[in-house]
């Protein structure tokens, strides 16, 4: 009697608990509570709630802690529980007496904590299933009768009872929230004075509805050629409509877009799209007065699962729905602000014009005006001293670069100033080592001035000289060389002669010395043949490094003999055209050249790498003191040399050797040491043979 007095007592508490509307998980808890009580023999009771992916996941029970796991990291599949698998289609209570007769429980639970017998209830009302329950004894049968299973069942219903009130109170509330979510939309929307804002208002409601939809919107205008109706594209977010119907072209629906589109304006009803991507499009016209005024697209980036349910379609349509009429009045307001923007920009654009042909100069452009303060400059202008154009704009020009007075620049434009002459000038800015090409044309209000750097154009005039420098000795060699080996040659074989002669034995030292310089003649006319050479004949398709290679040993027994180092790299490069003798000739003159500028101790390093993947680049390095600026200005000059008993040909060898190669010599120098950089480009054609 006591206990039936209890059951019905605590029946009577929860029930009163139900009614107060507290919190769902503190219900449960005292449902778990009263189970455990009621069934004594019972340690364990799990409830379990739907998720989403169809499986359940523990909620509330007791003990908190079994066998290291929390109740809440349980989760049970009824794709691989059949006893679950049972409940829910059954919708019915199943007690297994014994787990080790029946198949349905899972064997891994079963094992872990120790499951004799099992009970497992529904927790439905009204024919739908709320969650599950589960009790049992950790290595004890429950043994129970059909009264305490049906005790269990009462508590069970009153659970469902409280997942079902909680479930009606929760749509009251959102349904509430709703209500208030287009009170607050219509009150924002009727303080909107312009299409833009009532848009901006609607975007910012639907984001509320549905976050992380990208929207746009089109608007539908009068069409004078087709006599009908045309969508003209109006926002989207931040993107243009060149961006817009190419984020739709990336999802492979820009021509379905268009399709619906018009039939939502013809229809005049929500229409929707499954994108790729898992993503979802949306379109919900604006119709006001019988009329569809535009159209509203929300992209979904939401997970498939998670895609915007029907009650959340339904509040972005009353959100679009309450836009409408707004939109509507405000959409003629909007239409004459256009027109004044489209007036506006066309002002603007003819201003924009009139400056672009002055910007489209690449050349420094500027004006001054006749107190010499700036008041123009190009973008292409370059300023010294590290100055940007708000830094000088308005200032007068002598007073922002003093150390021009007195100089050609100060005299030239106030001859343009004063004469209203055109003066044409040029000028070397040694900060910026620049060359500049100016001219100062007058007009009304002072002067203009173009300024041309024409630092390469003075690069190639010297590169010319040099080149005409070379062509010069080119002719000289084919002339002479010819004529001065013959008796040359002639003499060399009497001397060899003479040599021979019992007679003249005393002199034969002098004899040997005779030849040596009649060698060394015949090798300074070979290399200035070579300055001379224009031939680009006997180029073969070759590695670079393959040279090197072959050549390392001569360069590490000179390195070795001058008790200096040697450090060669090379990078996998690309074959090239080249004339294996020329290029052998190059690279002995440059690594000479090094050696001879390092004192003993130092390093010399050689090494090769490809540039920007389209140039060879062949770099020696040397460890000595560094090439003086005015020497650089010299250096393949022919019979140019800084050596007691150089000849001025070995560097001119090297340039006419990189020219005939369609090579490049850079030079970069400091006090730590040099390096000549010889730039061969690489020509496709050849790779692909």
């Amino acid at each position: 009697m006591e206990n039936e007095q209890s059951r019905y007592s605590r029946l009577a508490n929860i029930t009163q608990i139900i009614n107060t509307k507290l919190e769902l998980r503190e219900v449960l808890e005292q449902v778990t509570t009263a189970i455990s009580e009621e069934i004594v023999r019972c340690n364990s009771v799990g409830i379990y709630l739907p998720q989403k992916d169809g499986t359940y996941r523990g909620f509330v029970g007791k003990p908190e802690l079994m066998g290291g796991m929390t109740l809440q990291s349980q989760v049970i599949d009824p794709a691989n529980d059949p006893l679950a698998a049972d409940v829910i289609a059954t919708r019915k209570t199943i007690y297994i007496r014994d787990t080790a007769t029946d198949h349905r429980p899972d064997p891994r639970s079963v094992e872990a904590f120790q499951i004799k017998s099992l009970l497992a209830l529904p927790i439905s009302y009204n024919g739908e299933l709320f969650g599950l329950v589960f009790l049992f004894d950790s290595g004890t049968p429950m043994d129970l009768t059909q009264s305490e299973i049906e005790s269990v069942e009462a508590y069970v219903n009153m659970a469902a009872v409280a997942i079902q009130n909680a479930k009606s109170i929760s749509q009251k509330e959102k349904l509430l929230e709703e209500k208030q979510l287009l009170l607050d939309l219509a009150q924002e929307l009727s303080l909107c004075s312009t299409i833009r804002e009532s848009l901006k208002t609607c975007f910012t409601y639907l984001d509320k509805t549905a976050a992380g939809c990208e929207l746009a919107a089109h608007i539908v205008k009068p069409s004078l050629e087709q006599g009908g109706k045309r969508l003209e594209f109006y926002k989207a977010g931040e993107k243009t409509e060149a961006e817009w119907n190419e984020h739709l072209i990336q999802l492979g629906s820009l021509a379905s877009y268009k399709e619906l589109l018009d039939d939502a304006v013809s229809l005049r009803k929500r229409m929707r799209l499954v994108l790729n991507g898992d993503k979802d499009l949306l379109l919900f016209p604006l119709v006001s007065m019988g009329k569809v005024q535009g159209v509203i697209s929300a992209i979904s980036s939401l997970e498939r699962e998670n895609y915007i349910e029907d009650p959340q379609i339904l509040l972005a349509q009353s959100i679009v729905d309450a836009t409408a009429p707004v939109f509507s009045n405000l959409l003629y307001m909007d239409q004459l602000e256009v027109m004044v923007e489209e007036r506006t920009s066309a002002l603007y654009a003819a201003n924009k014009r009139v400056n672009s042909v002055v910007e489209s100069i690449t050349d420094g452009f500027f004006a001054l005006n006749k107190n010499w303060e700036y008041v123009f400059m190009n973008q292409h202008h370059f300023l010294p001293g590290g100055k940007k154009a708000e830094d000088v704009m308005g200032r007068n020009i002598w007073e922002v670069y003093p150390d021009t007075v007195d100089t050609v620049i100060y005299t030239e434009f106030h001859r343009a100033m004063d004469e209203r002459m055109t003066v044409r000038f040029e000028t070397q800015s040694d900060e910026e080592d620049y060359w500049y090409e100016v001219t100062a044309y007058p007009f009304d209000d002072g002067i203009c001035c173009m300024l041309k750097n024409v630092k390469e154009k003075k690069k190639y005039e010297k590169e010319l000289k040099r080149l005409a420098n070379l062509d010069l000795i080119g002719q000289m060699a084919a002339g002479i060389s010819h004529e001065i080996r013959n008796p040359m040659t002639t003499v060399r074989g009497f001397l060899q002669l003479l040599k021979t002669d019992e007679l003249l034995a005393p002199h034969e030292g002098h004899f040997n010395l005779m030849i040596d310089e009649l060698d060394r003649a015949n090798a300074i006319i070979t290399e200035f043949l070579s300055v001379g050479n224009t031939r680009t004949s006997d180029m073969r398709k070759m590695n670079l490094n393959t040279i090197i290679n072959d050549i390392s040993p001569l360069i590490k027994v000179d390195t070795f003999n001058q008790n200096k180092h040697l450090e060669i790299y090379t990078q996998e490069i690309p074959d090239l055209l080249l004339n294996h003798n020329e290029i052998r000739q190059l690279i002995i003159n440059l690594y000479r050249n090094g050696l001879e500028a390092m004192e003993p101790g130092r390093t010399l390093t050689i090494g090769t790498y490809v540039e920007n993947d389209n140039c060879v680049v062949l770099a020696v390095q040397d460890q000595g003191c560094g090439i003086d600026s005015e020497i650089i200005e010299k250096i393949g000059t022919p019979f140019y040399t800084t050596k007691d008993e150089g000849t001025g040909l070995g560097l001119g060898i090297c340039y006419a050797v990189a020219a005939r190669h369609n090579a490049k010599i850079e030079i970069e120098t400091s006090p730590e040491g040099t390096i000549f950089f010889t730039r061969f480009p690489i020509d496709k054609s050849i790779e692909n043979e």
